[in-house]
């Protein structure tokens, strides 16, 4: 599922929510894509929880796996101060999940909407 929302600062954000089961583990991934910096390019972010089943890095690890399958292209992995664990993804897995009919339209249209 796709859907735009508004966000922070007046921008608009593209949140792709995917159901999947993973390793016996099934559960709603979620990335959530913004325009950034001088060249306006599209990055999602996707965040691996405390509360999954295994820990953070299982389900870092689950995620990582899910959208290399999806999108044939692993995401880059960044561990924080904090603990958290978050998946970076760029215009390529964007592009590779525009693939699938479920989410191309809102693709499409929120990569016009927010284009330059």
């Amino acid at each position: 599922m796709a859907r735009v929302e508004e966000g922070g600062g007046g921008r608009t954000h593209l949140k792709i929510t995917i159901t999947a089961e993973v390793d016996g583990v099934r559960r709603d991934y979620t990335i959530t894509f913004s325009r950034r910096g001088a060249r306006n390019e599209a990055v999602g972010f996707a965040v691996a929880r405390a509360d999954a089943p295994g820990g953070r890095e299982a389900d870092a690890e689950r995620l990582s796996a899910l959208i290399r399958a999806l999108t044939g292209k692993r995401p880059r992995v960044y561990r924080m101060k904090d603990g958290r664990i978050v998946m970076e993804c760029g215009r390529e897995h964007l592009d590779g999940l525009a693939r699938y009919a479920e989410l191309a339209e809102a693709i499409g249209r929120w990569l016009e909407e927010t284009g330059r």
